[in-house]
C-alpha cells in the first residue's frame, strides 16, 4: 500500500459524520495529451471531496484500441495525493474491474480487499468500505443500439441483446465486485464509486425513451444487481427525475446533437449502509447547462460525479 502524509487525524468517538464522496475519471491526469497534473488538482480541490474514486490514473498506450486499451506510464494518484496532503492507495491488480484505478482519502486507509476493488478506512468510530472500479468500454451497448461505429462491436437492435451484450462485457466486474463486498463484513457503510462504462436501468426508461433521451428501455444489468444487492445510486436517490436531470457524465467533448456520439451517465457513487442518508449530489465538469457545478478549465472527457453522505 502506498500512502503519502495527509491532513487530518481523526476521533473514535462517534457522532454524525459527513462524507463528501467524488467518482472522477481523470483521463490520465493531463498524461494523454501532455499536460501537468494541475488542473486535475484544480477540480478536485474545488470540490474539496473527502473521499475520491479515481480512474484512469494512467495515460492510455500509444497503441491503444477500441478492443484492447492497455494503460501506459506511472500512474499519477501518488502526486496528485501529495499535491493536496490526501493518502493514497494505488489499485495495482489486473482484473476485470479495474483500469489504473486508485483511492485518495483524508483519513487513513487501514487495508484493502484481496482483489484491491475496496479499501477500508476507520473514520470517527465508523468502519468505512470504499469501493472503486473502472469496467471495460468495449464492446459499449450505447454506441450498438444506435449504429454508432466502434471498433469491431457489432450493432445489436433489441433490449434483450443490449443486455446480454452488457452481462458478457462487465457481468464479471460486477460478479468480483460483489464477492469483494461480501468478504469486507462488519463495515458501517459501503460507498462504491466508478466509471461503469455503462448506463443505469434508471436513465433508459420508457419515458426517456418517449421524450427521445434515449432510443429505448433498457434494463441495464450493473445498476440492477447493484440495487438488488441493497445499494442506492445517490443521484439517482435526490433526483428521480431522469428526463429533467439526465445527469450526463459522458461526455463534454461532443455536443448533445453529436450524431456520433450519446450522452449518458455511466459513473456513479452508490452507498449502502444502516441509516446512510444522501444529503446532496451533482454532476461536476465544464460550465454547461447538464453540470451540477461548472468548471471552465476542465481536464477530462467525463465529468465527475459528487455525493455529500451522513452517517448518523
Amino acid at each position: 500500500m502506498a500512502l503519502v502524509a495527509a491532513c487530518a487525524a481523526t476521533g473514535d468517538e462517534p457522532h454524525e459524520l459527513r462524507l463528501t464522496v467524488m467518482s472522477f475519471n481523470v483521463w490520465g491526469a493531463g498524461g494523454n495529451d501532455g499536460r501537468s497534473i494541475d488542473d486535475t488538482v484544480a477540480v478536485i480541490r474545488h470540490v474539496n471531496p473527502d473521499l475520491v474514486g479515481l480512474q484512469e490514473v494512467q495515460a492510455e498506450s500509444s497503441d491503444c484500441t477500441e478492443a484492447f486499451c492497455p494503460p501506459f506510464g506511472a500512474s499519477r494518484a501518488g502526486e496528485i495525493a501529495r499535491s493536496l496532503g490526501y493518502y493514497v492507495y494505488e489499485q495495482q491488480q489486473e482484473n476485470a474491474a479495474l483500469w489504473a484505478n486508485a483511492v485518495i482519502s483524508r483519513f487513513p486507509i487501514q487495508d484493502a480487499t484481496p482483489n484491491e476493488l475496496g479499501v477500508i478506512l476507520q473514520i470517527q468510530g465508523r468502519r468505512v468500505g470504499v469501493f472503486n472500479i473502472h469496467a471495460t468500454d468495449f464492446p459499449y451497448q450505447p454506441y450498438q443500439a444506435l449504429g454508432i461505429a466502434y471498433g469491431s462491436a457489432p450493432y445489436l437492435q433489441t433490449a434483450r441483446e443490449l443486455v446480454a451484450a452488457a452481462n458478457q462485457a462487465r457481468g464479471e466486474a460486477i460478479t468480483l465486485l460483489l464477492e469483494e463486498i461480501a468478504i469486507a463484513d462488519s463495515l458501517d457503510v459501503i460507498i462504491i464509486t466508478g466509471d461503469f462504462n455503462e448506463p443505469s436501468h434508471r436513465d433508459w426508461t420508457e419515458r426517456a425513451a418517449k421524450s427521445g433521451v434515449h432510443p429505448m428501455s433498457v434494463a441495464w444489468p450493473a445498476t440492477r444487481r447493484l440495487e438488488q444487492a441493497g445499494f442506492k445510486d445517490t443521484y439517482r436517490a435526490l433526483f428521480p427525475d431522469e428526463i429533467a436531470m439526465p445527469g450526463f457524465t459522458w461526455t463534454p467533448t461532443t455536443a448533445l446533437d453529436d450524431p456520433n456520439d450519446h450522452h449518458d451517465r455511466i459513473a456513479y457513487v452508490f452507498v449502502r449502509g444502516s441509516d446512510a442518508q444522501i444529503e446532496s449530489a451533482q454532476v461536476v465538469g465544464e460550465a454547461l447547462v447538464d453540470s451540477g457545478s461548472g468548471i471552465s478549465r476542465w481536464p477530462s472527457d467525463h465529468r465527475a460525479v459528487v455525493a455529500r453522505i451522513v452517517i448518523p
